[in-house]
């Protein structure tokens, strides 16, 4: 079982992104459960003794990455990472797509009613969401969704861990109210 748990550690390592118990256990000629069992035990191993990394899960795979802990300690080292913070625009957009995905552009900007496109274009590029396909109307619109980088940087596992939103927000959309079609 150590060479599986400590192979799967490798790949996880080497992949520098989530990885499903799939794709684990077909790259380590296992079973799903074997897979899943090697990263949980390597998980409590991280855990139990605080290691400077621990493995995340998201949307139904497994990352390997810098423990929170010791965040201060890689700041010092690396500075301050170039990325921005979001705008409270782009964070008002983001909410909307993650809470209502998979949406369109126009029903982004109904909710906030103000144009979007800046804001979904920035999401976009830091890889935040990402387009899902076509609705199936007039201009054939895109639709987007929440990226696992997103989940990854709001340290959720998957969509449905979102906290639930307050009833008189949840009550503002009504179906009636689309604006595109879009159920």
């Amino acid at each position: 079982m150590d060479e599986i748990k400590y192979a799967a550690e490798a790949l996880l390592f080497a992949a520098g992104e989530a990885v499903t118990t799939a794709k684990l256990a077909a790259a380590l000629g296992v079973s799903e459960e074997e897979a899943a069992e090697a990263v949980s035990s390597l998980m409590e191993e991280y855990d139990s003794c605080k290691r400077g990394v621990s493995i995340i899960e998201i949307d139904g795979g497994y990352q390997l990455c810098s423990r929170k802990d010791y965040y201060k300690y890689i700041r010092e080292l690396m500075g301050e990472q170039r990325n921005q913070a979001l705008s409270n625009a782009a964070m008002e957009t983001l909410a909307i797509i993650a809470y209502k995905q998979p949406i369109t552009r126009a029903r982004i900007e109904y909710i906030r009613g103000v144009n979007s496109d800046g804001c979904v274009n920035r999401l976009y590029e830091r890889g935040l969401i990402e387009e899902a396909g076509r609705l199936d109307a007039p201009g054939r619109p895109i639709l987007y969704v929440t990226t696992r980088q997103f989940l990854r940087c709001f340290g959720l596992k998957s969509p449905d861990e979102l906290p639930p939103l307050p009833q008189d927000a949840a009550a503002e959309d009504k179906p009636e109210d689309k604006a595109d079609g879009e159920g």
